[in-house]
């Protein structure tokens, strides 16, 4: 299912394209796309190019490892993702390599995300990301050691038929997308201040 933005500027149509269903098909990603998401989000820029980003990926084909995964989510994204062939976890090292803190760790593992997102989108896949999730089990089950802290789950697959979802949420995935406009957001020189290059 396609539901592309209403833009208020032309933007690429990998961006447009790209939104968080919930309805995903059973199929199987293929490797080889698996390891192009994860080539692209190794190319993203990074804060001294320290690239913080570590991911944990569990596929259904291995039924434990994607089981743990799943179970650290809260209920209301397990009523979905049971069905998702891919979780990652996405982690973030919070220190350089000389053990100074990295203040940027975070941003950088979503850079790194968004790149994934895209190349996702380019390949015809689903992504949905999630903060509805046990952090401190995930730390657990994945051994995670100090200093690598866990930041999202992220959900990949092929898009899926709304219709298999609960009916809320098959609500949800049926309702027209939305964003705060510009002018909210961008300011010129001054915090609020309204940019003029932004008419609306």
């Amino acid at each position: 299912m396609e539901k592309p933005a209403d833009t208020q500027y032309p933007i690429h149509d990998l961006l447009r394209r790209r939104w968080s269903p919930r309805a995903f098909a059973e199929r199987m990603v293929e490797p080889e796309k698996l390891r192009s998401l994860f080539e692209a989000a190794r190319w993203a820029p990074s804060c001294f190019n320290a690239q913080p980003w570590r991911f944990v990926i569990a596929t259904r084909d291995v039924s434990a490892e994607h089981e743990r995964l799943l179970n650290c989510l809260v209920e209301g994204n397990r009523a979905w993702a049971h069905r998702v062939p891919v979780l990652i976890l996405s982690v973030a090292k919070l220190t350089f390599d000389d053990g100074s803190p990295n203040r940027h760790a975070w941003h950088d593992v979503g850079l790194a995300v968004e790149n994934l997102i895209v190349q996702a989108t380019a390949f015809g896949l689903a992504v949905h990301q999630m903060a509805g999730f046990d952090a401190g089990k995930a730390r657990t089950e994945v051994k995670l050691p100090d200093g690598f802290e866990p930041v999202a789950m992220i959900a990949v697959g092929y898009p899926g038929d709304p219709s298999m979802l609960p009916e809320k949420l098959h609500q949800k995935e049926l309702a027209s997308r939305a964003r705060k406009p510009s002018r909210d957001f961008v300011f010129a020189g001054d915090w609020g201040k309204p940019a003029p290059l932004i008419s609306r």
